[in-house]
């Protein structure tokens, strides 16, 4: 009984306010999550989990030792799908992210790229910018792929200064803005031995990851692969 009214009343939300597809703009059907089905079925993947050595694995080597790493999906500016990344960070939908995640989690089982990750770990805010934010949009990804999992998510970084944003910076100006910028949490050292996923929203040069790889390379023993929603295309 209950559900059926759940049911009823969700219907007549969506028809009042209906939800819409951040991709498309197309209103969702009651058992569309966030996306519509068409384009949830044409994202564009970048099947790095697949590559032995790939793009985004080149773009950390010779830097700092990572064990793997991939994305989900290509940015690419002006596509329709960096809408998915421009609501997560800004209009408050962080849950989207969080969803899209576990997804990946179910859709890369067959390359086993999850597969000996103990624990998983994201890019933090400074505490200036999570005040303003409300929310840090890596840390519901890295929650997303940890419940999906049924392993730890951990806090195992912090942002020691803020920066300023990186978006219409060259590689050279991302490098200094960010050095510095992140330190292991006082507790992060009893993480010795754990293989740690390091989760954010979009890599582009890479500048922001290496320094907190960088820095989770300081715990005993550690093994660290990556992991972005989104990436841009980097061949």
């Amino acid at each position: 009984m209950w559900k059926t009214i759940k049911q009823w009343l969700g219907a007549a939300s969506d028809v009042m306010l209906p939800r819409l597809c951040p991709v498309c703009g197309k209103a969702l059907d009651s058992d569309e999550q966030w996306l519509c089905r068409t384009c949830l079925g044409s994202l564009p993947r970048t099947r790095y989990e697949d590559v032995a050595f790939n793009t985004m694995e080149q773009l950390f080597a010779g830097r700092i030792p990572i064990e793997r790493a991939t994305a989900y999906f290509f940015y690419e500016k002006g596509s329709p799908y960096a809408s998915i990344l421009h609501d997560i960070k800004y209009h408050s939908t962080p849950e989207m992210g969080r969803w899209l995640t576990a997804r990946a989690v179910g859709e890369m089982a067959a390359s086993h790229f999850f597969d000996g990750i103990d624990v998983v770990t994201a890019v933090p805010l400074h505490r200036s910018k999570l005040a303003h934010r409300g929310y840090n949009q890596s840390e519901f990804l890295g929650r997303g792929i940890a419940g999906a999992m049924g392993i730890p998510y951990a806090e195992t970084l912090k942002a020691i200064r803020p920066h300023s944003t990186q978006t219409h910076k060259g590689a050279m100006e991302r490098w200094q803005n960010i050095q510095g910028n992140y330190t292991l949490k006082d507790d992060a050292r009893q993480m010795a031995g754990k293989h740690i996923l390091l989760v954010d929203d979009v890599v582009t040069t890479g500048a922001t990851l290496i320094v907190c790889a960088t820095a989770l390379k300081e715990i005993p023993d550690v093994k660290v692969s990556i992991f972005t929603l989104a990436a841009a295309r980097l061949e």
